[in-house]
């Protein structure tokens, strides 16, 4: 069982617009041609961003005309927010604040044998790292651009670095990197 951040990201390092906009990554590719499939059927539980949770309000008529339903996942789900969020009908969703600690041992309960994961929010995922939680990332770079935006990771990880286990491409719009968080004294120090 392993806490996973799996996202995407533009080659300069950001998960969105400014706006939340998510605009930029779907032209690059066909989701069913990356490791989500495989990645989906592993998982147990998520941990969600409010900024994220947000997102699948505003394009749950987009998701449902994808997917068949407003809420594409059937695993029990934790949105991390501050602010009072309204609830989607026919999802399992638990409203949680504060530190990510007591929410990851419900999770893990929850996931049994199957992994977590940290569904975009950068600075969540960071949360679990800080926390001594998180134990891989797993990033899509896209081929563009975008200036500015939200940040891929916002922590300065430096030492011990993160450590590359794989490369993948996608396409021609993707290359897939799978790294490893390190544990251990080393790690914590960091």
């Amino acid at each position: 069982m392993k806490t996973q951040f799996y996202t995407a990201s533009s080659l300069d390092g950001f998960i969105a617009t400014e706006d939340d906009s998510l605009d930029w990554l779907f032209p690059l590719g066909d989701i069913n041609e990356t490791s989500y499939p495989a990645f989906i059927a592993e998982v147990g539980a998520l941990a969600m961003g409010s900024a994220t949770y947000e997102w699948m309000l505003r394009h749950a008529q987009t998701v449902a005309a994808e997917t068949g339903s407003a809420w594409p996942y059937t695993q029990p789900t934790w949105v991390f927010s501050s602010r009072t969020l309204p609830s989607i009908p026919g999802a399992t969703l638990h409203f949680v604040r504060g530190n990510v600690r007591p929410v990851h041992s419900a999770m893990r309960a929850a996931a049994g044998d199957k992994n977590i994961w940290i569904v975009g929010g950068g600075d969540l995922a960071g949360q679990f790292h800080d926390a001594g939680l998180l134990d891989e990332v797993i990033v899509q770079i896209g081929s563009v651009t975008l200036g500015q935006g939200k940040p891929l990771f916002p922590r300065r990880l430096t030492s011990p670095p993160l450590r590359l286990d794989s490369v993948r491409q996608i396409g021609t719009g993707f290359a897939e990197l799978r790294y490893l968080v390190p544990k251990g004294p080393a790690a914590s120090a960091a």
